[in-house]
């Protein structure tokens, strides 16, 4: 393999220890879901609940993500059970309703955000129109993405909050993670984003030079002080805090480990590089182990997914090498030949039969379920931490799935790093900021609230409370949080949030990657191509 710096031809190589996995996708954009609100509390009849599936941002974002990260769903074309929702007061359950539509990838999310610049530059808008409840109180609407999980949790952590502020009623709504997005450009463009919103880390720079987002950093009901000071400036844009980290995640070598183990393949060790990681999954892939699930009679599973179509993989793969995504002006941080090194060397583990085939990358939705692991057409995945619990229900339940760090680059330089699975922002245009702020600072502050909660957003922010929580975790979220104590004092700081264009050229990336995947272009043409894209689209 050539060294650093070298770049291969098309099915080559890169150097520096090649790469990671995916990166907890946020899916490809290519469905739209049913969406809706919940009624007030106050004489409400139910509410519709958008469809339910979402990435990783860390989700992935998540997260995210991407989103990083953030908790899992289902995936396309499921009615995700999400229907009607009964009061919480003698409430019958719910209804299913769902519904899937095609949509050419990329165009929404570049046409919300064209819409934002407009919103910003000729109305000022930031949204959120908000009203009094009955008896005077004030309306807080809360939104976020995430699975049903996520969702019974925030439900509960919610309820706490009205009942210490009797003066507020919050109003809920959630979705999946592609759903979401696209909403809630929608609602900011058109100037009424909730008044609380759930945030991707590469959406914050995009809202907050909209106008859409109020500094939280002049208010004084939201605590920062428990929080790692490298955290909390990721929701910073030009030195104001925009945005306030909800949750820790990060990435993970996800696997089945009874799969893995009856490979025979060697388990991952905390310094393998990403050389070791190719090695394996073409290991894995040569063991013969049985495909599960549905379509898997009678085929055998590869080692893990093409990670050559997520963004977040790159960006690890870079930083493993001393690089980055993005400077700090907001610019490309890497050249041609790294992005050619990167897809030439995704490409010949897929052609060698290493990694999934195009057609498996190109079905992701951002939904666990849908992964190639999640199929069980792999042994393993990379994703963000908090969404791979999704795993253990269709792997085998407790002990079914592992969490491995990242690989490090060939020098052992770690491309991993802590982030913020997902942020909350207060609409500049709401009503009710210091209420608004108060929810806030009692998700992330609160014992009872953050108990609660517990790693459904990732591993709490505030580090008292997070210490205080990780001895009662049960399930899953114990993994989680043996994965964070594995790699304390080993991370780099992480970036700052990505320059606004960030959100649309992850999409951009994905479909440059699906011409080498399926033949059309070679790895240069590609990277070339979409060095001359994200340039434009990075552009003031």
């Amino acid at each position: 393999m050539p060294g650093d710096g070298g770049h291969p031809g098309d099915g080559g190589h890169p150097g520096d220890g090649g790469h990671p996995g995916d990166g907890g996708r946020a899916g490809d954009g290519g469905r739209t879901k049913d969406g809706g609100t919940r009624a007030p509390r106050s004489g409400r009849t139910g509410r519709v609940r958008d469809d339910g599936g979402h990435p990783g941002h860390g989700g992935h974002p998540g997260h995210g993500g991407h989103p990083g990260h953030g908790g899992h769903g289902f995936h396309a074309g499921h009615s995700a059970d999400g229907g009607i929702r009964a009061p919480r007061s003698g409430r019958t359950g719910r209804t299913g309703r769902a519904r899937a539509g095609a949509r050419p990838r990329g165009r929404g999310v570049r046409a919300a955000t064209a819409a934002l610049v407009l919103c910003a530059a000729v109305t000022g808008c930031g949204g959120g129109a908000n009203a009094d409840g009955s008896g005077g109180k004030a309306v807080l609407r809360f939104s976020w993405w995430g699975n049903p999980d996520r969702a019974e949790r925030t439900e509960r952590a919610v309820e706490l909050f009205e009942k210490r502020h009797p003066g507020v009623e919050v109003q809920t709504s959630f979705a999946g993670y592609e759903t979401y997005k696209q909403k809630l450009a929608t609602q900011a463009a058109g100037g009424d984003a909730p008044d609380v919103m759930q945030l991707d880390y590469r959406q914050i720079n995009q809202y907050a030079t909209a106008g859409v987002l109020l500094d939280l950093g002049a208010r004084d009901a939201v605590r920062t002080g428990g929080i790692d000071k490298g955290l909390l400036a990721t929701g910073a844009v030009d030195g104001t805090q925009y945005a306030v980290p909800l949750g820790r995640g990060t990435q993970a070598v996800v696997y089945d480990t009874g799969a893995w183990r009856a490979s025979g393949v060697e388990l991952p060790r905390a310094d393998w590089t990403w050389e070791e990681w190719g090695a394996a999954m073409a290991e894995l892939s040569a063991a013969d182990i049985p495909a599960g699930g549905e379509g898997g009679a009678g085929g055998t599973r590869v080692g893990g997914l093409d990670p050559g179509q997520s963004e977040d993989a790159f960006e690890m793969w870079l930083r493993g090498q001393g690089k980055a995504l993005y400077t700090r002006d907001g610019k490309l941080g890497f050249t041609e030949d790294d992005l050619t090194r990167w897809w030439a060397w995704c490409d010949g583990l897929r052609k060698r039969g290493a990694v999934s085939e195009a057609r498996q990358t190109t079905q992701l939705d951002g939904s666990v379920e849908n992964t190639p692991l999640g199929r069980q057409q792999a042994v393993s995945d990379i994703n963000w931490d908090a969404p791979a619990s999704g795993y253990e229900a269709i792997l085998g339940g407790p002990g079914s799935t592992a969490l491995a760090p990242m690989p490090t680059g060939e020098d052992g330089t770690p491309g991993q790093y802590f982030k913020p699975s997902m942020f909350a922002g207060v609409s500049a245009a709401t009503a009710h900021p210091e209420e608004a702020a108060a929810l806030i600072d009692f998700i992330v502050n609160d014992p009872d609230a953050v108990e609660i909660l517990g790693a459904g957003r990732g591993l709490p922010v505030n580090d008292r409370l997070r210490e205080r929580l990780e001895p009662e975790l049960t399930g899953f979220d114990r993994v989680i949080a043996a994965h964070h104590r594995s790699l304390e004092d080993r991370l780099k700081p992480p970036p700052p949030a990505p320059p606004k264009g960030d959100n649309a050229l992850q999409t951009t990336f994905q479909r440059d990657y699906d011409q080498v995947s399926f033949g059309r272009k070679t790895p240069r043409e590609a990277a070339a191509e979409f060095i001359t894209e994200a340039k434009a689209e990075l552009r003031p």
